[in-house]
């Protein structure tokens, strides 16, 4: 009886110690990450008009919506057929079994670390641009700002709901395509 006790609390222990490494893992991901988007997003908007710094609001919206997606699907997705596609060789099966056997931490990636900087990142692009606005327009009303802020977390949320529903309903193929594209960078 003894014995199964102190076994459990080994458990405890190691179970404990991984969500605090797996914690600082993820807090190290999200600040190189953070960092290397917001450079970029510094960069490309250097100068930029307001054309292209609308590009680049979209492509960071589309970034979160894309991963989030996929944050999703690893988690509603089914390893059967990844299993059947591995063993008949198929490129990216072996991949997106990968990916569904750590769907917490790809979840927490795509969702929590991927989404959330791309969110900030597109906050920022969105004061960039409003400035661009108000002196383009000669204005400094506040309207302006809260348009520009009440479309983007309109695109954004809504993209999300959107995108969440197709990750449920095709999550299979989501992560099949996870795969193959992972697959690229592994032979």
């Amino acid at each position: 009886m003894k014995k199964t006790q102190n076994s459990r609390q080994g458990k405890k222990k190691d179970s404990t110690a991984g969500q605090y490494q797996w914690a600082l893992t993820v807090f190290v991901i999200a600040i190189v990450l953070s960092a290397a988007l917001s450079l970029a997003s510094e960069f490309l908007m250097d100068g930029a008009g307001v054309a292209v710094a609308l590009l680049i609001l979209t492509l960071f919206i589309s970034i979160g919506i894309v991963f989030d997606i996929l944050g999703v699907a690893v988690t509603a997705a089914d390893e059967k057929p990844f299993h059947s596609m591995a063993a008949h060789r198929e490129k990216g099966a072996r991949e997106a079994l990968s990916l569904l056997k750590n769907a917490s931490h790809v979840s927490s990636v795509c969702n929590d670390v991927v989404g959330d900087i791309c969110g900030i990142v597109s906050g920022t692009t969105a004061a960039v641009i409003v400035v661009q606005l108000q002196r383009a327009l000669s204005t400094r009303t506040v309207l302006l700002s809260v348009g520009v802020t009440a479309l983007i977390s309109g695109l954004t949320i809504g993209g999300k709901a959107l995108g969440k529903t197709f990750a449920i309903k095709k999550s299979t193929q989501v992560v099949f395509w996870a795969g193959r594209f992972l697959h690229l960078f592994h032979h």
